[in-house]
């Protein structure tokens, strides 16, 4: 009985850890905040405290265990120093014209066809040219609606699709394919994020299509984006700020990231996340990349309001922040109002 009940604790410890789970995501908040409290220190915006850094303090923030089989230090250091060229210019270039980005609003599922419609158009008209269209509950019903966006948008603007997870991997390659002809850029998260090989599968099997795989949103921590990188498994690294170990993994996961020649278009479909990803996608092109090729960060335009920096658009581009720390700071009434159990928002819930 007592061995049954060790082993139960060592199985729910590994649920919480280690640099995955409820741990890692706890870490995450807490580093999250420390980068933020030391650019406000330095008093600048996060990209701009990253930019600045040459490129040996840049490596001293990154944990390269379990990672060297695929970007040793010295391939990092020489990575960050060949960026050095023309990085001031690129700097300019983002101060005046704004990191591309892409919208995910316009197509959830479930929404009718006459709202879909009138976002589109809405979207157009802001100047908007990537799309992207939640798909995967019905397949006739994908096909309708891609057919509607992309004759919406035309040949000329960029379409993606994502699945949140929703497939097998057969199922995936059959569903994709079906979709084929309305030439998406990429499927987002077609199997379980964790199946690493599944994903290697798919992508396989629709490179002849000219169709990408793009996952990372889930991805644990920089071992699997690892893993993904050495497997093929992945054409675009969408990394989150929330689910990686803080600005610190991410720096790691850019640099692999640039070593394979993958581009990097983060997950930012949540509340917050387009203000705290703006900062590293920025110091990616500065620093890392130095390519706009193939690149863009998500968008949603929900929820900025609760933010005391929320983030800027200007013709479909994040323009780059100007307050100091890491954007994430939220209106001291939202949280008051959201705050579980004592907030005005649960109280009215609890009412009803």
């Amino acid at each position: 009985m007592g061995q049954g009940k060790y082993m139960c604790q060592i199985q729910a410890f590994q649920k919480l850890g280690p640099e995955k789970g409820v741990i890692h995501l706890a870490t995450a908040a807490v580093l999250n905040a420390v980068w933020d409290l030391w650019a406000r220190a330095e008093g600048k915006p996060l990209w701009k405290l990253l930019v600045d850094m040459n490129p040996k303090q840049v490596i001293s923030c990154i944990d390269f265990r379990y990672i060297t089989d695929a970007l040793t230090e010295e391939e990092a250091l020489d990575i960050l120093v060949k960026a050095q060229e023309d990085k001031q210019h690129r700097e300019e270039e983002m101060l005046k014209e704004g990191y591309p980005a892409y919208t995910t609003s316009c197509a959830w599922l479930n929404y009718p066809d006459q709202q879909l419609q009138q976002l589109c158009t809405d979207a157009l008209k802001s100047g908007w040219t990537k799309f992207k269209v939640k798909v995967g509950a019905d397949l006739q019903d994908d096909i309708r609606r891609c057919r509607l966006i992309r004759k919406m948008i035309g040949p000329e603007n960029t379409l993606m699709i994502d699945a949140n997870q929703r497939w097998d991997v057969a199922e995936a390659i059959s569903w994709v394919s079906s979709l084929a002809e309305f030439k998406p850029l990429w499927i987002e998260e077609p199997t379980s994020p964790d199946d690493i090989l599944g994903h290697a599968a798919i992508s396989k099997a629709l490179a002849p299509l000219g169709i990408g795989v793009a996952t990372g949103e889930q991805c644990h921590n920089r071992v699997m984006f690892k893993q993904f990188l050495q497997a093929s498994a992945l054409q675009f690294v969408q990394i989150d700020c929330c689910r990686l170990g803080s600005v610190n993994e991410n720096l790691a996961v850019l640099l692999m990231a640039h070593k394979f020649q993958v581009p990097v278009c983060p997950h930012a479909g949540g509340v917050g996340l387009c203000e705290l990803v703006q900062h590293l996608i920025l110091f990616d092109y500065i620093c890392v990349s130095a390519s706009l090729s193939n690149r863009m960060c998500e968008y949603v335009d929900h929820l900025h309001e609760h933010f005391t920096s929320p983030v800027v658009i200007h013709d479909a581009c994040y323009m780059p922040p100007k307050d100091a720390g890491y954007s994430c700071e939220m209106l001291e009434s939202s949280v008051q109002r959201h705050q579980y159990p004592e907030g005005d928002v649960w109280k009215q819930l609890k009412n009803k």
